[in-house]
């Protein structure tokens, strides 16, 4: 699994270590092993790799990570390209970022 990711740099994952309290929570749900412990903090070392599955965003208490589930720019990639359509991805920024 160490080659896999998914679309290079359209991860809506977002996360905030000054409110990570190193529960390892994340790190023990992310069935891609997006993050790792360092320092008593959670560190994203594969944003690659994140499917937008909303696993670690759910089991965090403080609320340090926050994704858009199945509605990010990976989905909207794949979708568009299997449907020969231009990405439609919902970006936070509100404009297209695919």
């Amino acid at each position: 699994m160490d080659n896999q990711r998914y679309l290079k740099n359209v991860a809506t994952l977002e996360y905030d270590s000054s409110m990570c309290i190193g529960c390892k929570m994340c790190v023990e749900v992310c069935p891609h092993n997006v993050f790792k412990m360092t320092n008593k903090k959670a560190e994203i070392i594969h944003l690659d790799r994140c499917m937008e599955c909303g696993a670690c965003e759910i089991n965090c208490i403080t609320h340090a990570l926050t994704v858009k589930q199945g509605v990010g720019c990976a989905a909207a990639v794949i979708s568009g390209f299997l449907k020969g359509t231009e990405p439609n991805c919902d970006c936070r920024a509100g404009a297209s970022c695919c």
